[in-house]
């Protein structure tokens, strides 16, 4: 069964169960949710397509609901369990359909019983669901769900425990809303205190998930200081290298690789880290883990490595690490790799990075992106050095043949999503390139290997399909992420290579100036110019003041388009300020008043400037210290602020607009905070004006609750209605599945019917063929009887002659039997004849056929011979136009030229 009809039967299902929660619909919806499970659904939720969408829809509302029955709610959350199986299925759950908060619903509902199968699966999703996702304080039962794992971790049930633990590490990682709410629990000491309990653990996952927790919530108090001070920070260090390491479970390993790279966020542990003794044995360790196939385990250490070159005194030891002297080349390391590589080859960190550059691992093109960040930072470090290493020159030396071969072409009938990465992939190596550009002696070994036509055939492609997707008469894109801005940046990295290596390489100056004279190259460069990255604007500069000088580049057009390019970002400024100002005001009341409250100390600010001007009051530095202290105390409350907004963006469809708004006031107010001293003497003698208006607030509130319940009531009605909807909807569905099998069985007994007629009329056929035969067979009976007959006559007259005969007959087969043997040597002859006939006959037909092609081509090269010329005289005319135009020296010139 396909997949449309599964999610079909699905849907009727789930709209059957929720009509009436019988034993039968439910055993119905059992089934249906396990056929699905058993299909491959993937990109299921990715697809945008309605039908899933539905599906998913009611499967969510069922598991919401409590009177659903346990085991269908489990059967459900084993499905989205199963379809949350990458990072993009794991958002959409989390954001369209708000599985987060549903699954925190049913724990809350069955918080009583937490060794509840039921409990430990939901557990086990959210952790799935909440790994890198950032969770808001104001998500609905979150905190309901925080108290719950409080309380459980506190437990003694090992198994709930666990899944606690790896849940609030989820919600505590960079979460400072969520840290906040634990911070003010009232039993958060005690939780403290069996975390601390937890360190002495037997597992080391309940140790990890621990370590993690409390470097998120008590890292910068006293405590925090005393856990992670310089004694304790190298065990953990051991630790954690060690669950890297050696680890079995992949879940600790992830959680380690994470609890490290939090830690290096910290200066005091990175600086801790730079002085451990055992950095370069344990980072060595941490590098074999590449030489296995597992793309998860490799971006997981690719993570760990980039994290460690954002510490300046460990990136100088990393590269210590990777590029370790006598480095295989990469083809001794292939010849080997079909045998199994020995201990020596394995211990090469360098080999390892580079095979995951080119690996035909499913999964490994991010970890191909993530190798050559780590490259090109590890490359920027050694090649800063005063002399660079024979060790990096040989590594080098082995990695170039790699980057090169990763610039294929671009094939534009693929998808948009894998042009994408391969234009990231195209960046990011030729960011590489540049930066092995930047010193002489690696630059000599790249412009060995590159060649112009590589380079050239890989700015024809970009520009072909910059230029096909966003055209210069369109209008430019407004996101970093649009694909032309990703053809653009890869496209002005190609060139900037060729910039760099046009005098070393043969041809590559020539090729990099016609390219920067086509026509094409506007989009890109208008883009580069007028985009708000530091990087891009910088090299489009560069290239414009190569081309600027070119006598056939396209000024004049790239103006059009960067003042093209502005217009359009007005226009969209604009309309985002108009947008922003007729949205919805949040309903919260505390937003309402700070909103109102910032207006107006806005509109005071002005005026306080005009006082300023005319009154100079001697108080005024008094009252700017007292008011001083309180604006201090608005912005120990901003952070929760903050944290608000962003909560109510995940509920309004126009939320990053009031986010814009809000930074926007927050950046006005407080570049001129040295003006509200004046200001906030008429903050108090309005604050009574306030009040006023916060009692009609509160009456339109009042008034807003009746419409409420009108609208309740109303909703009722339409719910009812709805009911009846469904209610013929499923007779209307079971109606049309009668009508379609109904179809179904009319179209193939007409498919049999047409097949029995075509096998009677072929029967009826031969019936009166082999009629035709037989009196044809009677007719030449009776021929042979006749002649039996006249024989049998003759046979008596000349049985008489047959005794003279015989001797004559001997002597006749003698001569027969010669002219047998002669007749057969002709026959021989005869087919031989006829043979070469035959090819003779193939080979006149083959020479007519070639005369003919040849005849046709012939007129249709006088065909173009014709356009030719007619083209030639068109040109001839326009130079003779040109020549009387021009006059003097001047024209000399120009017919020189032409």
């Amino acid at each position: 069964m396909d997949m449309t009809t599964c999610l079909k039967s699905l849907l009727l299902a789930i709209q059957e169960y929720r009509g009436g929660r019988t034993a039968q619909s439910a055993a119905q919806l059992l089934k249906q949710v396990k056929e699905v499970s058993g299909l491959k659904c993937d990109q299921l939720l990715s697809s945008g397509q309605v039908l899933p969408s539905e599906c998913v829809s009611g499967l969510v509302e069922l598991v919401g609901n409590p009177n659903t029955s346990p085991n269908v709610t489990s059967s459900i959350i084993s499905l989205l369990a199963q379809l949350a199986c990458g990072d993009d299925s794991r958002e959409i759950l989390h954001s369209s359909y708000n599985l987060t908060s549903i699954l925190a619903s049913v724990i809350h509902y069955h918080r009583a019983t937490p060794e509840e199968p039921l409990v430990l699966q939901c557990l086990q999703v959210l952790q799935k669901l909440t790994y890198n996702t950032r969770i808001f304080q104001s998500t609905n039962y979150i905190h309901e769900l925080i108290a719950f794992l409080v309380t459980n971790i506190q437990s003694n049930n090992d198994d709930v425990i666990m899944l606690c633990l790896g849940l609030m590490a989820n919600l505590c990682r960079d979460n400072h809303s969520v840290q906040s709410h634990i911070k003010t629990m009232d039993n958060v000491k005690s939780f403290y205190r069996t975390l601390i309990d937890l360190l002495a653990h037997n597992s080391l996952t309940v140790v990890v998930f621990t370590l993690s927790i409390l470097a998120s919530l008590i890292m910068n108090e006293k405590v925090g200081e005393k856990l992670f001070d310089a004694k304790n920070i190298y065990q953990t260090f051991q630790l954690v290298f060690n669950i890297i390491v050696n680890g079995d479970g992949t879940l600790t390993k992830k959680y380690s690789v994470d609890l490290l790279v939090d830690l290096l966020k910290h200066p005091k542990i990175a600086d801790c880290l730079t002085r451990y003794r055992h950095f370069s044995a344990c980072v060595a360790q941490v590098l074999r883990l590449l030489h296995f196939k597992d793309p998860d385990s490799a971006a997981k250490v690719l993570e760990l490595l980039l994290a460690m070159c954002s510490v300046s005194g460990l990136r100088s030891q990393l590269c210590a690490v990777v590029f370790r002297p006598a480095a295989p080349k990469l083809r001794a390391a292939d010849r080997k790799q079909g045998t199994g590589l020995d201990a020596e080859h394995k211990a090469e960190p360098g080999l390892a990075l580079a095979q995951w550059l080119s690996s035909p691992v499913e999964g490994a093109e991010s970890c191909s992106l993530q190798v050559l960040q780590l490259l090109n930072e590890l490359l920027q470090e050694a090649l800063a050095a005063d002399s660079v290493s024979d060790c990096v020159l040989s590594f080098v030396d082995m990695l170039l043949p790699v980057l090169l071969g990763l610039l294929k072409g671009l094939d534009p009938s693929q998808g948009d999503a894998h042009q994408r990465k391969h234009c990231h992939r195209i960046t990011r190596v030729t960011s590489l390139l540049l930066v092995l550009c930047s010193e002489d002696s690696t630059r000599s070994l790249v412009s060995r290997q590159v060649s112009a036509q590589l380079c050239l055939s890989q700015v024809e492609s970009l520009l072909s399909c910059c230029h096909s997707n966003s055209p210069l008469t369109c209008l430019p894109p407004g996101s970093d992420n649009d694909l032309s801005q990703v053809y653009a940046e890869a496209l002005l990295k190609v060139l900037e290579l060729m910039s760099k290596l046009r005098q070393q390489v043969k041809n590559m100056e020539t090729s990099f100036y016609r390219m920067l004279q086509d026509q094409r190259i506007v989009t890109p460069l208008s883009l580069a110019l007028t985009s708000h990255h530091r990087e891009r604007v910088q090299t489009g500069l560069s290239l414009l003041f190569e081309a600027t000088p070119l006598p056939d580049f396209p000024s004049l057009v790239l103006g059009e388009s960067i003042a093209a390019n502005n217009s359009y970002r007005r226009r969209e400024a604009e309309l985002s300020v108009k947008r922003v100002a007729v949205q919805d005001v949040p309903s919260s009341s505390v937003l309402d008043t700070s909103s109102r409250s910032v207006h107006s100390l806005t509109d005071k600010m002005q005026s306080g400037l005009e006082l300023q001007e005319q009154v100079k009051d001697s108080h005024v530095s008094d009252i700017i210290e007292v008011y001083e202290q309180k604006l201090l105390a608005f912005a120990s409350k901003e952070s929760r602020l903050q944290d608000l907004l962003e909560a109510k963006a995940l509920a309004l469809s126009q939320a990053d607009r009031l986010i814009a708004q809000y930074r926007f006031q927050r950046a006005q107010t407080e570049s001129e905070l040295c003006k509200l001293g004046s200001l906030l003497k008429d903050a108090e003698r309005n604050r009574e004006d306030l009040q006023g208006q916060l009692r009609n607030q509160v009456l339109e509130v009042e008034c807003s609750k009746a419409d409420i319940e009108e609208l309740l009531q109303h909703n009722t009605r339409l719910q009812h209605d709805s009911e009846e909807h469904q209610v013929l909807k499923g007779a209307y569905n079971a109606l049309l599945s009668r009508f379609n099998e109904s179809e179904r069985l009319l179209k193939e007994l007409q498919a049999a019917h047409i097949s029995l007629t075509k096998q009677a009329d072929g029967l009826k056929k031969n019936h009166d063929a082999l009629q035709l035969k037989h009196e044809k067979m009677v007719s030449v009976l009776e021929e042979r009887e006749e002649e039996i007959r006249s024989l049998s006559s003759d046979l008596q007259q000349k049985n008489g002659d047959i005794a003279g005969l015989r001797a004559e007959l001997r002597a006749e087969e003698e001569k027969v039997k010669e002219k047998d043997q002669e007749r057969r040597e002709l026959e021989d002859t005869v087919d031989v004849l006829r043979k070469e006939l035959n090819k003779t006959e193939q080979a006149r037909k083959d020479a007519s056929i070639k005369a003919s092609s040849l005849e046709l081509q012939k007129s249709q090269l006088e065909t173009k011979l014709k356009q030719k010329e007619d083209e030639l005289n068109k040109h001839s005319a326009m130079i003779s136009m040109i020549h009387s135009l021009s006059s003097g020296k001047m024209k000399s010139d120009v017919n020189l030229s032409l």
